[in-house]
């Protein structure tokens, strides 16, 4: 039963007057919960118990952090069938979609507890005394990661499970040793209800402190903005769009202490087709793009937005082909009304432009709020002169882009702007023909594919989801992957500490068995 309660200091709590619903988007209906906004008082309560409960639980042994995150994990797959419930009411998408994103949510809880089980991943670095050296003596620096404390998320519309409550950036957070206060998205408060009902019963259960942990609800800005500014909150993780992760990242820099904000904000992510990939499988590329592009009613931060290709008889055949495979693509329901006239009005005003032509439109269902996937074409120069058709347009809208030759296959590479994801579509000969392209490509993105689309992103420890801005605010870190908690964490050094004093991670004894990087040499053994 959903309650519509905020989560603060361990207790559900509804101090405040204002009150809000979430939408059903197939339905076209309000959904029946109420959710209560979070109040001030309640706001300034969660980030007390956080920094009071931070000196204890940043203290966790690896295990015990492990054990927490598997008992979410565990809590999650008990809830599963109303987590499902709430987030298809909530969010229009098909229960394959929910079951399939929980399970990538609990996947990469999992996949935390055993990096902080492990303990490596704290870069312990030794570089013992050298007392007798001249001219002068060298001291005993020890140095290791330590979390930065309490931070915010800010759950994402689009993924309600994998990038929200209990999403990436709650997880490594949690992994890191710092409690976290979530801003919960108002378009699925009662998936992210339930979803902090797992984690409190986990706390309850592995014993964490009340403080680790605290869900609000809030309709409008106004809380996510006094949360960045609280000088009681260290760092910011948020998904979602440009203008959001822009104007957070300006809060925290105005604040007496500034705080960094890892913001990923999108991308049109570019897949760049050569001729051999149309040769050989022009028909096969056709249909993989297409589906790609609809994928999830193409809500995806790594839909292809930009096909980019040189033009010739190979290319009208795939343009035929690509024709063919987006014109048998149904149309989605998308998050939510506001989201799908965000869409339509996007995607229209760049097809009003004289020198836009629409190539291909999905089958319409004629039920409400569903987008028909869309791809236009356009030729280079237009496209390099007006950058308004290399900005993302939400949604299942792609733009194919015919070059004359190379050489302005290469000047739309290097106009684009920073992306999660570029793809190359290739054989390998061609492919090593053609290293400009290899190298600017890498200079645009954070992912290089090679012969695949851009949508579906591994979670594993070589992951980077991130990208130079402004598809993220620090190229330097992935919002996917065990390096994601790199970004919740500062490294602290420690010259000439008696070893009682030492953590335990650096004691010449080395206790918890860990990789240590020892005089410059990467080893388990004890000093």
């Amino acid at each position: 039963m959903i309650h519509g309660k905020n989560l603060v200091n361990g207790e559900w709590s509804a101090k405040g007057k204002a009150v809000f619903k979430t939408f059903n988007p197939a339905s076209n209906d309000a959904n029946e919960w109420i959710f209560y906004e979070a109040h001030e008082s309640e706001l300034d309560l969660a980030i007390e118990a956080a920094n009071r409960d931070l000196k204890t639980y940043s203290n966790f042994s690896g295990k015990k952090k492990g054990a927490f995150l598997r008992a979410i994990a565990e809590e999650l797959e008990i809830l599963r069938k109303h987590i499902v419930h709430a987030y298809c009411l909530e969010t229009g998408l098909p229960d394959g979609r929910a079951n399939g994103e929980l399970g990538r949510t609990i996947n990469q809880l999992l996949m935390f507890a055993t990096l902080v089980e492990e303990g490596s991943w704290v870069e312990a670095s030794i570089d013992t005394a050298i007392p007798d050296r001249a001219p002068i003596p060298k001291p005993d620096i020890r140095k290791m990661l330590f979390p930065l404390g309490p931070v915010v998320v800010f759950g994402a519309s689009n993924f309600p499970l994998a990038f929200s409550t209990a999403g990436g950036d709650t997880a490594s957070a949690l992994a890191a040793g710092c409690p976290v206060i979530v801003k919960s998205h108002p378009l699925h408060a009662g998936t992210g209800e339930f979803v902090a009902t797992a984690i409190k019963k986990a706390m309850d259960k592995e014993g964490v402190p009340a403080g680790v942990f605290a869900n609000l609800n809030s309709k409008d800005h106004h809380i996510g903005e006094v949360l960045v500014k609280h000088p009681g909150i260290k760092a910011v993780g948020f998904t979602g769009s440009f203008g959001g992760g822009t104007a957070l990242q300006r809060i925290a820099a105005k604040r007496e202490e500034p705080i960094p904000v890892f913001a990923e904000m999108g991308s049109v992510n570019p897949v760049v087709i050569m001729p051999s990939a149309i040769k050989e499988k022009s028909e096969h590329w056709a249909g993989q793009l297409a589906a790609s592009m609809n994928l999830g009613a193409g809500q995806f931060c790594t839909n292809p937005g930009i096909l980019i290709a040189v033009e010739g008889e190979d290319l009208d055949r795939f343009c035929n082909d690509i024709e063919k495979a987006v014109n048998t693509q149904p149309s989605q329901c998308m998050l939510h009304p506001d989201i799908y006239e965000k869409f339509t009005r996007g995607f229209q005003r760049l097809l009003s432009k004289p020198s836009v032509s629409k190539v291909a439109e999905g089958q319409d269902d004629a039920e409400v709020n569903t987008a028909l996937p869309t791809l236009a074409m356009v030729n280079a120069q237009t496209l390099l002169s007006d950058p308004e058709l290399m900005e993302e347009v939400f949604g299942p809208f792609s733009i194919l882009v015919k070059c004359r030759d190379e050489g302005e296959r290469l000047a739309i590479i290097k106009a684009l702007k920073g992306q999660l994801t570029l793809s190359i579509l290739s054989n390998k000969n061609e492919l090593e023909q053609h290293q400009e392209l290899l190298y600017l490509a890498q200079e645009r993105t954070g992912r290089l594919i090679i012969n695949g689309v851009p949508t579906g992103v591994e979670v594993c420890p070589s992951m980077q989801h991130g990208g130079p801005y402004p598809a993220t605010t620090d190229s330097r870190f992935t919002s996917v992957g065990t390096g994601a908690i790199k970004r919740w964490v500062r490294p602290v050094a420690f010259q000439d500490l008696s070893e009682p004093l030492l953590p335990d991670a650096l004691k010449d004894a080395n206790p918890l068995g860990i990789y240590r990087t020892v005089n410059g040499e990467n080893t388990r053994k004890a000093l």
